[in-house]
């Protein structure tokens, strides 16, 4: 250590303190307001799914305009997209890992090459990695029940829209939809 004796006791500067720097750190709540939450939300959501803040915006009022529950609407497209499926499936431990296998184009939809990570899956579609060699030793996430998967041939099929109740993301997103209903 560097501070030597300090770090032994309970003064040592290495340990992190439960409440914020400064004079009045200590006597901080942190009480937020509701437009704190809601953008805090939507931060979190966008940060998940790697989207900017423009494609997020699109989202939300692409979702807004279809029928239906919008809060729903917005989870179906943000769960839909190519990448995140390619995660979801165990191809990339990582979204950020995943969306980079479907720019770099090892993954076809409908024997279609695809390269655009935002690219909408539809019911029915059959996601391939391009070289199966490649994905040979992962095994396929079966949890998921939307998507149907075939492990020896390596593809995928999506059968229905996720519900809300299928995604298991930690996000409100109701307080998203009333961000962006000000």
């Amino acid at each position: 250590m560097l501070k030597g004796e300090r770090c032994l006791s309970p003064k040592c500067g290495v340990v992190r303190k439960p409440y914020v720097p400064g004079d009045h750190g200590q006597n901080f709540h942190g009480k937020m307001s509701e437009y704190g939450k809601q953008l805090r939300e939507k931060q979190k959501a966008r940060k998940f799914y790697f989207i900017n803040e423009i494609q997020f915006r699109n989202y939300v009022t692409k979702a807004q305009k279809q029928i239906g529950s919008k809060t729903e609407n917005l989870m179906q497209m943000l769960e839909t997209r190519l990448d995140n499926i390619v995660y979801r499936l165990g191809y990339g431990r990582s979204h950020s890992e995943a969306r980079q296998q479907v720019s770099h184009g090892l993954f076809t939809v409908n024997g279609k090459n695809v390269r655009t990570p935002s690219y909408q899956v539809s019911v029915g579609d059959i996601i391939v990695p391009k070289k199966k060699d490649q994905f040979k030793e992962i095994t396929l996430n079966s949890s998921i029940t939307w998507i149907e998967n075939n492990s020896k041939k390596r593809e995928s099929v999506v059968r229905q829209l996720p519900t809300r109740e299928e995604i298991d993301t930690p996000i409100n997103e109701s307080l998203i939809i009333e961000y962006y209903s000000r």
